[in-house]
């Protein structure tokens, strides 16, 4: 029972993350990114996606009220839910805009929308590089936040960081690998913020 109140706690806390995303998102802000960071974004390789899975979502609205417009109660019903499918679908998107990466002079903040928020003290980090990666096999001690199944930037760490998951699980890790619409910028930001070797 416990643990159904903790999921459910989380899913209330994503969705009003993702509202408040898109109440940002249609203000034209940023969640966190003052106290003079630096901004990087990673949504633009999935905006057309996006965009078009919200499309589908729309026209299949519409043929649904039109096949079920005999039965006005399933009618209400199955429009109310298209409806939050195409807003929860935007703002999932939304979520990616305004909640960027996040390098300030001290750490790296790892973001994707509502479900990834880490950060990374610089001193923690080794090594920062860009590397393309399309494929990405689960192990242990390493975090994918990849973008469009792709990630551009690996950061190894002296040594673990706690990640917590979006329903509170814990893990450890060593080595983040991100996506960044500039993972040039990204790479050379974290390297002139990384203390020098000893």
């Amino acid at each position: 029972m416990r643990a159904a109140v903790r999921v459910g706690r989380a899913l209330v806390r994503h969705e009003a993350r993702l509202l408040v995303s898109l109440a940002l998102w249609l203000a034209r802000r940023t969640h966190g990114t003052g106290g003079g960071g630096t901004a990087f974004g990673y949504a633009r390789g999935q905006t057309a996606a996006m965009f078009g899975f919200a499309f589908v979502c729309v026209v299949e609205t519409v043929a649904m009220s039109v096949l079920l417009s005999d039965w006005p109660t399933v009618h209400a019903v199955v429009l109310f839910l298209d409806v939050y499918t195409v807003v929860f679908v935007v703002a999932l998107h939304a979520a990616s805009v305004v909640r960027p990466h996040v390098v300030d002079g001290g750490a790296l903040r790892v973001r994707r929308a509502v479900h990834v928020d880490l950060r990374i003290p610089v001193e923690r980090i080794a090594a920062v590089r860009r590397e393309l990666r399309t494929t990405h096999e689960p192990s242990d001690g390493v975090l994918d936040v990849a973008v469009g199944a792709q990630t551009n930037v690996t950061v190894e760490l002296t040594g673990p960081v706690t990640h917590v998951t979006l329903f509170g699980g814990r893990r450890e890790v060593r080595v983040v690998r991100l996506h960044a619409d500039d993972s040039d910028g990204l790479v050379r930001a974290l390297a002139a913020g990384r203390p020098a070797p000893l």
